[in-house]
C-alpha cells in the first residue's frame, strides 16, 4: 500500500522498469485494476482519494475510448423540451408521435439530426457554451460558472494520471506503464480549447417518459460532456510530470 506521492513515484518507477505486464482484468477497466493491484491500492467505489490526498487515474496512450466527465442539462429552464420539440424526431421506441433527440455534438462540424434536415453544433465564448443550428445560435447554453461547478464537484480531489502503452485484447492484454503526471485545478480556457479542437463532445440524450404521470413529457437521460481518456489530464491548470 502507498500513502504519499513519494511512495507512488518510487513504486511506479519500479513498475515502469518491469516492462510488459498482463492485465488483471479483461475490458476497459483492466488498466486501472492492474495498476491498483501493483500499487497495493484496494479497489473501492468511494468518493475519496485512493492514497494520501490523491485520486489515481490511468489510461492507455493513444486510446480512442471516451469517458463522461459529467452530465448537465442545458440552460435555461425547459431548454431540453425546446430542443426536443424543435429538432427532435419520432422514434419507434414510443407508442406515440412525440419526439426524441439523441445526438453527439462537437464544435468543429454540424451534426445532422436523423432525417429531419436539421443540423446542430457547439459554439464557445468566454461566457459559456451554446448550441447552434444551421440558422444561428440558439438560446440554449451552459454558462462558464455552471461548467466550472460541475467539473469541480466531480473532480474535487488532487489527481495522479498514469499512462501506459497497451497491446493485445481481452484477457491477454498487456500494459507497459511509462509516465505519470500530478494534476490539479480546473482550467476553463483549456476546456474551451479542447472543445474547439473537437476533443470534447456533448451527447444529447433527450427522450420522454414512457409511463406514469409524466408520460410524454421530456426526460433528460443525462446530457454528457465526453472526452477521450488520454486527453483528460489536459483539462487541469497545473500539470507536472512526476515519472
Amino acid at each position: 500500500m502507498i500513502y504519499t506521492l513519494e511512495d507512488f513515484i518510487d513504486e511506479f518507477t519500479k513498475i515502469k522498469a518491469l516492462g510488459w505486464i498482463q492485465t488483471h482484468r479483461s475490458g476497459p477497466t483492466g488498466i486501472g485494476k492492474t495498476l491498483e493491484d501493483l500499487l497495493g491500492i484496494p479497489e473501492n467505489n468511494l468518493d475519496e482519494p485512493d492514497f494520501g490526498e490523491y485520486e489515481l487515474k490511468s489510461c492507455r496512450i493513444d486510446s480512442q475510448s471516451m469517458l463522461t466527465m459529467f452530465t448537465k442539462a442545458p440552460q435555461p429552464a425547459r431548454a431540453n423540451t425546446y430542443l426536443r420539440e424543435t429538432y427532435g424526431y419520432s422514434s419507434g421506441a414510443y407508442d406515440n408521435e412525440e419526439k426524441v433527440l439523441h445526438a453527439t455534438l462537437s464544435a468543429t462540424r454540424f451534426t445532422p439530426i436523423s432525417d429531419t434536415g436539421n443540423q446542430l453544433k457547439l459554439s464557445c465564448d468566454i461566457h459559456g457554451i451554446y448550441i447552434m443550428s444551421q440558422n444561428g445560435r440558439e438560446n440554449v447554453y451552459w454558462s462558464k460558472d455552471t461548467l466550472q461547478r460541475c467539473f469541480e464537484k466531480k473532480y474535487k480531489n488532487k489527481f495522479v494520471y498514469a499512462k501506459a502503452i497497451s497491446r493485445g485484447i481481452g484477457a491477454t492484454e498487456e500494459f507497459h506503464f511509462t509516465e505519470a503526471y500530478k494534476v490539479s485545478g480546473f482550467d476553463y480556457q483549456s476546456f474551451i480549447d479542447l472543445l474547439e479542437k473537437g476533443k470534447i463532445y456533448v451527447d444529447l440524450r433527450i427522450g420522454q417518459y414512457h409511463t406514469g404521470k409524466n408520460k410524454g413529457k421530456t426526460h433528460d437521460h443525462g446530457t454528457g460532456f465526453r472526452i477521450r481518456e488520454n486527453d483528460q489530464y489536459l483539462l487541469f491548470k497545473n500539470i507536472q510530470r512526476i515519472v
